[in-house]
């Protein structure tokens, strides 16, 4: 009777070491298709700095730092020990002596009062989540088991301590210890005190339930019972451990420590997405440095809404009002009923961009009129500059007589029937070349270009960045649409004595290991000869001292600079580029669906007061504004008015000689063709009319047209 017995406990025992096998197999294999390397792979945010090196914002994502243990204060590590896995050093991943503690208790208790999982079951259990579960079952427990095994073989103990900490949730939307000091306590992990590391050691199991911001007893408990563990672990004194019971639990207030939302980083997010690969993105922990001044950025994002209400509280102003706006059903990429402007601030010296906002709210509206291509609008005036630099570069001078009058039908070539008004409706004879630019007439300008071919005023255009151009008469009036980050950028030619310096936001770029995986070119290249960008200086200087910028001054902007306005037909839209040496700053004002703003609304009383706001909030000993100097010195000349070469005795007997200060490169070399025979005022200016006013003077100075890229 007996031998049944035994032979049933034999088989019994067989059987069960046989279903033992079957599992250790099983789930051994099963581990060994974890790749163990995603263990110490986790998500975190990319962190955008500023152009001093401090963070500006963060980018979507977990929001996580990892940090070194090292780098993580031993309080902690003792208070995590403690409370979550005290025999953490003595275990291979799995503890059977705390397994057998945590069965009696909860036969005791009569529930599962206490788990038994160790920080290594942890860590397999946050790095697999998808794959392990979170549900509590046995299936869960016994692969959580041999991946603790395989990870126990893979790292040492401070290396899966590091994981650990790292990866674990704190509540509040932030992950690892790092980002759970800097919210809780407003400093980094390595300077938690011993009050402090338990206090988050305690609320590890149940952050969200123990959150000392909205359950402060509940975490003052847990940090007790961490302090109690401590004790008990002889990581602490019990006196020491009554006192700390003592003090009282002392938070930061709390902060979102979510990214940073305006224009400026929606365009280092568009940056990023041409930069680097999904899975570079996806990854995160990269660090962004960036050009962007934030004093500069604020300072723009605060001028564009307080002038902007002056002008929808001005008489006459018919529009929607921003106060007004209802925010209701935002989209993506939604414009807005009421006025919208764009500021794009470049630092000349280096091209980085300072500051760039695309809109009054971007909470409202995420449409980014400073960069988007779709948010191109007519350029108007503001491109003047560029056909008077052309006309320079072949030859023709500030003094160049030019008449003001009205055109007439088939004057200038290619333009049919084409006949321009100037803006005010009155014409003032002829008159010196730069004074269409300081006074913004359009039929000098026209007349000047069409002294220097749409052609050449073109490829200059482009060789600066204006694309797109119509490649029409009308082009000279800025009849054609572009954005303000690239008119801006091609403004910063100028004070660069004639460099185009690539415009860019983003300096470097840095992987999660410290890797620099992107580094901006800092291309530049000759485009303009550096005498002529002077002349232009110089009259662009005019322009803010007498001319449509002159009002400058009474917003308490005196420092010595250069700019011109630019409005386009029926005040549609409203600009203002200028520059000092250190900064060049465009604004545009206008309406979505372009409408006339308001009567008068001209960029000198639109879009100047918010460049006036933005330049004098620029810190003089950061970007000094001194007056331009010529790239040579200076060489009193005297030249002819009609010819724009060296005057002669009979181009003072005709009254178009004159004296003016140039740059050795811009110089006539040879003397007036016009006078050379001593001919009368009547007969230069019917010479002054034919074939001979479009000739080039100064052939060498072509040779600075030149594009980026292999151009000619």
């Amino acid at each position: 009777m007996r031998w049944p017995w035994r032979r049933w406990c034999l088989w019994t025992g067989l059987s069960v070491l046989a279903v033992i096998a079957i599992v250790c197999v099983v789930y051994g294999i099963w581990a060994s298709t974890f790749d163990m390397e995603a263990v110490k792979e986790m998500p975190q945010r990319s962190t955008v700095y500023d152009m001093d090196g401090k963070v500006y914002s963060r980018l979507q994502g977990e929001n996580r730092i990892v940090v070194p243990v090292a780098q993580v204060s031993r309080n902690f590590i003792n208070a995590l020990l403690a409370r979550e896995d005290s025999r953490f050093y003595w275990h291979k991943g799995i503890d059977p002596i705390g397994i057998t503690r945590a069965v009696v208790r909860n036969v005791f208790k009569g529930a599962t009062a206490q788990g038994a999982s160790t920080l290594t079951q942890q860590l397999a259990r946050n790095s697999f989540p998808e794959r392990v579960g979170q549900h509590k079952s046995l299936h869960r427990k016994l692969l959580e088991a041999f991946l603790s095994i395989r990870i126990e073989q893979r790292y040492k103990k401070e290396e899966i301590l590091e994981h650990y900490v790292n990866r674990i949730y704190f509540g509040a939307g932030v992950y690892g210890i790092e980002a759970a000091s800097l919210m809780y306590f407003n400093h980094h992990a390595a300077e938690l005190t011993q009050g402090e590391a338990a206090m988050i050691a305690g609320i590890i199991r149940s952050p969200n339930r123990f959150s000392p911001f909205t359950n402060p007893k509940g975490a003052r408990r847990e940090r007790d019972t961490v302090l109690d563990r401590l004790v008990k672990a002889e990581k602490l004194m019990q006196a020491e451990a009554d006192d700390l019971k003592k003090e009282p639990l002392i938070v930061a207030k709390k902060r979102l420590l979510t990214a940073q939302e305006n224009y400026a980083m929606d365009a280092v997010r568009r940056e990023l997405d041409l930069l680097l690969s999904d899975d570079q993105r996806d990854d995160g922990g990269l660090k962004v440095y960036t050009t962007l001044d934030p004093g500069l950025q604020s300072a723009a994002e605060k001028a564009i809404d307080f002038q902007l209400r002056k002008v929808e509280a001005r008489p006459g102003y018919h529009h929607p009002k921003k106060a007004d706006f209802s925010k209701e059903a935002k989209e993506e990429e939604l414009q807005t009923p009421y006025l919208q402007g764009a500021v794009v601030v470049i630092d000349n010296r280096t091209g980085g961009i300072r500051a760039l906002v695309g809109g009054r709210d971007f909470s409202e509206s995420k449409y980014n009129r400073a960069i988007l291509p779709q948010a191109a609008r007519q350029v108007g005036s503001t491109f003047k500059p560029f056909v008077y630099a052309t006309a320079f570069s072949r030859g023709m001078l500030p003094g160049a007589s030019i008449s003001d009058g009205p055109l007439e039908r088939g004057e200038i070539e290619g333009a049919a029937g084409w006949t321009p008004e100037n803006s005010d409706g009155t014409y003032k004879g002829s008159m010196r070349a730069e004074e269409g630019l300081i006074q913004s007439r359009n039929t000098m300008s026209v007349r000047i270009g069409d002294r220097a071919g749409l052609e050449p005023v073109s490829k200059f255009a482009e060789s600066v960045g204006i694309q797109h151009l119509p490649r029409q008469p009308a082009e000279y009036l800025g009849a054609f649409e572009s954005t303000v980050a690239d008119v801006t950028a091609a403004y910063t030619v100028f004070p660069n004595n004639g460099v185009r310096r690539q415009s860019f936001l983003i300096e470097r770029i840095d992987d999660a290991s410290g890797e620099i995986i992107y580094r901006s070119a800092h291309i530049s290249a000759p485009v303009l000869d550096p005498g002529v960008s002077y002349l232009i200086n110089n009259v662009l200087g005019k322009v803010m001292e007498r001319g449509t910028g002159a009002t400058v001054k009474t917003m308490g902007f005196n420092k010595p600079s250069a700019g011109k306005t630019g409005t386009t037909n029926d005040f549609h839209d409203a600009w203002f580029v200028g520059y000092t040496t250190s900064l060049t700053c465009g604004v545009w004002v206008g309406l979505d669906r372009p409408q006339t703003i308001i009567s008068k609304g001209y960029g000198a009383a639109v879009a100047l007061p918010i460049w006036a706001d933005v330049m004098n909030s620029a810190m003089p000993q950061r970007y000094p504004a001194a007056a331009f100097k010529p790239p040579s010195p200076l060489q009193r000349t005297q030249v002819c008015s009609i010819s724009n070469e060296t005057a002669t005795g009979a181009c003072e007997r005709a009254g178009t000689a004159y004296s003016i200060e140039l740059p050795a490169s811009v110089v006539p070399h040879d003397s007036c063709h016009v006078h050379r025979g001593g001919g009368n005022s009547n007969d230069s200016r019917n010479d002054s009319n034919g074939d001979t006013s479009r000739r080039p003077v100064n052939e060498g100075i072509l040779r600075s047209f030149r594009r980026f890229f292999g151009g000619k």
